[in-house]
């Protein structure tokens, strides 16, 4: 359509979504459109500086990790109506990717941002324990990501727990030190010789989101069209989906295999008006 795009997460629900958004994300800067997708994080300079900061090393080589969003209740009330149903869009799992996809790729993201790598595999499990009274989708996933040099994450996450936490933390450990975040509170790293002070913050969302918006802005004024937030957040939803799958199938799902899965996740929009 010749249009600039913003987009949020989740970029898709499937293996097939994800391509045809990177392949986008090429068409757009070949066509010098700009391309952006928002992660409030990052936008964040603390979150951009700790990023810099491992990816030159000075945490040492990365050991092992640990992520989570536990939630807590979201959504009880049952969908009234098919336009309802549609509002109430993360609890189909064919809309929403599961909420692993939708919710909780805000620590995923920072995961492999941060060790800036894609997993190898993940295993794990997930399920519902009919908490949720609509929806087809999980109330919690448990799952050890693996990414590259033998750098194991494990990651948890839950939607439907009254007395939860609401914590989007990722905590990556290194050789000379420990990079610590939530989306919600803070940034910062701990070493003996190269710590990292961050900061702390409360409103992530609403002033991540007006940079990214400004920074669209510039990208479109100033004709940049590198638009690297795709393949990033391929990469992200990529891996929550990798995440899905495993706990889906209770079992160890490398990257390769799902990469050459080609199911694509079909809503049922019946009862909706075109």
């Amino acid at each position: 359509a010749g249009k600039h795009v913003y987009c949020a997460k989740p970029i898709a629900v499937d293996v097939p979504g994800c391509a045809s958004i990177e392949a986008a994300g090429r068409k757009a800067t070949s066509k010098k459109l700009v391309f952006l997708v928002d992660f409030q994080t990052r936008a964040n300079e603390f979150y951009r500086e700790a990023a810099k900061r491992i990816h030159r090393g000075d945490m040492g080589r990365l050991v092992c990790g640990v992520a989570g969003y536990p939630c807590g209740v979201i959504g009880l009330e049952a969908p009234a109506t098919s336009e309802d149903r549609l509002r109430k869009w993360y609890c189909t799992k064919a809309i929403s990717g599961d909420f692993i996809v939708e919710q909780s790729i805000h620590s995923l993201d920072v995961t492999t941002w941060m060790i800036n790598a894609a997993p190898i595999a993940a295993m794990g499990r997930g399920g519902s324990k009919g908490l949720r009274r609509y929806g087809d989708i999980y109330d919690h996933f448990t799952l050890v990501y693996e990414f590259p040099d033998n750098v194991a994450v494990s990651f948890h996450c839950e939607q439907m727990c009254h007395g939860s936490p609401n914590e989007i933390m990722c905590r990556i450990y290194g050789a000379n030190g420990t990079f610590d975040s939530d989306y919600l509170t803070h940034v910062w790293i701990h070493s003996p010789d190269k710590g990292y002070a961050g900061g702390e913050f409360k409103d992530l969302y609403d002033s991540g989101t007006i940079v990214n918006i400004k920074e669209f802005h510039e990208a479109i004024t100033g004709g940049r069209y590198d638009n690297e937030t795709v393949s990033q957040s391929v990469r992200s939803n990529l891996t929550a989906i990798l995440g899905r799958e495993a706990a889906y199938a209770r079992k160890r799902l490398t990257w390769e295999a799902l990469m050459a899965s080609t199911q694509r996740l079909e809503p049922d929009l019946s009862g909706l008006k075109s």
